[in-house]
């Protein structure tokens, strides 16, 4: 299984510019050996190609990474039954679990707060925009 600690401090920054939107970062993860992370920020902005993208090649655990982000209780489940400890605390995190933010700081893991808090704040941008009735189409 994959995990976010198997990547090098300066791959972790390059990911959490294409989080922020960043394309040249994305651009440089496609053409730099690490499309899945490419592929994972894509499917956190709700992508749902990269979301396939990374369960055909060999990211399962990603794209389920994706969906427990998104508070589905499946993926959840499926990361805790797998023992992905860290993924499984790094979605609690981003759901903004205040234990599981602890378990970030108690355990040194610093380098992803800021990752962590780009990711809430995508989620509550796709919360707001879900909610806002002048995107909602009209059939």
């Amino acid at each position: 299984m994959h995990s976010l600690l198997d990547y090098d401090a300066k791959v972790l920054l390059a990911w959490h510019e294409s989080l922020k939107g960043d394309n040249r970062f994305t651009e440089f993860l496609l053409h730099n050996g690490f499309p899945e992370l490419a592929a994972l920020s894509r499917a956190i902005l709700s992508d749902l190609d990269a979301l396939k993208w990374l369960m055909d090649n060999g990211y399962p655990e990603f794209a389920i990474l994706s969906d427990a982000i998104d508070d589905e209780d499946e993926a959840i489940e499926w990361l805790e039954k797998a023992h992905c400890d860290f993924l499984s605390k790094f979605a609690a995190a981003c759901r903004k679990d205040d234990a599981a933010i602890r378990w970030f700081v108690d355990n040194e893991l610093h380098g992803f707060i800021p990752i962590i808090r780009t990711i809430h704040d995508i989620l509550l941008f796709q919360s707001w925009d879900s909610s806002d009735i002048h995107r909602r189409r009209m059939s």
